[in-house]
């Protein structure tokens, strides 16, 4: 009792130096809010007003129905042009794409000759070229057999594709954007604001008050994490019902409060992290440093970028020692897929054991730096 009566007035205290920080309370501000909205409207990777040129030898009613399908939103107005002048363009990155239409292509199609329409590709934008080149192929056949009044083409073929996309039917980028900047946001701030605080009392010379003090190094160490995981926990709540859900629309299939209780755990294991680099870091230009390659490594390899499926079978391996691989899961699968604790129960597990470690490394260095502070 007394353990935890120490840990509720250090906590009080820890909330009382994070408020009194005007500069980290708007960075958690703007991260859960503005960041969150731009990040959601602004990052796409969908085929959005791309530039796309067209060299038309053939000049005819079907090349000029291929120029007319190539439409806003997808694509901006085709640019006409010459073969050396789309040349340059795409040189130059004007252009994403030029279609090239060859001489006789009417005809052609008419006498079922089977003429070759070439698609030039910037594929430097690897998903927009990619997206964008599956589209331009779908328009051209698609135009193409309307203006040979095909009817039911696709009885005539031995097999036929029906695709049905679940969890996101339109694939609105910002469904996923949204959520994927609100969990990087976590992973960022959270270690931050603890790592922050420990040297912000090293620094300030106030870690020697606390030594003079009846409290164990346990008892300063889970009060921090207690705090500043709840300032980042309410962060992320208020972030989820007046942007996610209140002003960006994204509907959410699963339990709020499933998803804030894995929070919670993932937050756990992140201020315990950070704790841990804190005490490796001497000054806070050395935690910065020692911290950015951590933030990295687990936002590109936790799968809330690229799928993890996608990485080599070794790394994947090694990534499920981060708990943000696990955290990811879990929270696809809650406000993607409406999973429940009969799903998620072992993410959360393994979120909650990672944690559990990193705080008992975190203590062990905290006491430590305590001895040679004291």
């Amino acid at each position: 009792m007394i353990w935890l009566i120490n840990v509720l007035h250090l906590s009080i205290k820890e909330l009382r130096c994070a408020l009194r920080d005007r500069t980290m309370m708007g960075a958690i501000l703007v991260s859960f809010t503005v960041a969150v909205y731009v990040v959601a409207t602004g990052a796409k990777s969908d085929v959005s007003n791309v530039d796309i040129g067209i060299v038309d030898a053939d000049r005819t009613g079907l090349s000029m129905r291929l120029r007319d399908a190539l439409r806003p939103p997808m694509f901006k107005p085709p640019v006409e042009m010459s073969a050396e002048e789309a040349q340059v363009a795409m040189d130059e990155g004007r252009l994403m794409f030029v279609l090239y239409i060859p001489e006789h292509f009417e005809a052609d199609v008419q006498g079922m000759r089977s003429p070759s329409v070439q698609v030039a590709v910037d594929a430097t934008a690897m998903a927009q070229g990619g997206l964008g080149m599956a589209y331009v192929s779908e328009i051209i056949l698609r135009e193409t057999l309307d203006y040979l009044r095909v009817k039911n083409f696709d009885s005539m073929l031995p097999t036929r594709s029906v695709v049905h996309v679940m969890f996101n039917p339109n694939s609105t980028t910002s469904w996923f954007t949204s959520i994927m900047q609100v969990i990087n946001n976590v992973t960022v701030l959270s270690v931050v604001l603890v790592g922050a605080a420990v040297i912000r009392e090293r620094e300030r010379g106030t870690i020697e008050h606390l030594l003079v003090m009846p409290v164990r190094p346990s008892e300063i160490a889970v009060a921090k994490i207690v705090a500043n995981g709840f300032l980042i926990l309410l962060a992320v709540g208020m972030s989820m019902l007046l942007i996610v859900q209140g002003i960006l629309k994204v509907p959410v299939s699963g339990s709020l409060t499933l998803f804030l209780t894995g929070t919670g755990l993932y937050l756990f294991s992140l201020t315990a992290l950070g704790i841990l680099l804190a005490t490796v870091a001497s000054s806070m230009p050395q935690f910065g440093l020692l911290s950015v390659p951590v933030f990295v490594i687990m936002y590109l390899l936790s799968g809330s970028g690229t799928p993890s499926e996608s990485m080599p079978v070794w790394l994947q391996n090694v990534m499920l020692l981060s708990p943000s691989t696990h955290y990811v899961r879990l929270a696809q699968g809650i406000l993607y897929r409406a999973a429940g604790v009969d799903i998620v129960w072992p993410q959360m597990l393994a979120v909650a054991g990672i944690g559990g470690a990193f705080l008992v490394l975190a203590l062990l260095r905290f006491r430590a730096m305590l001895a040679r502070q004291g």
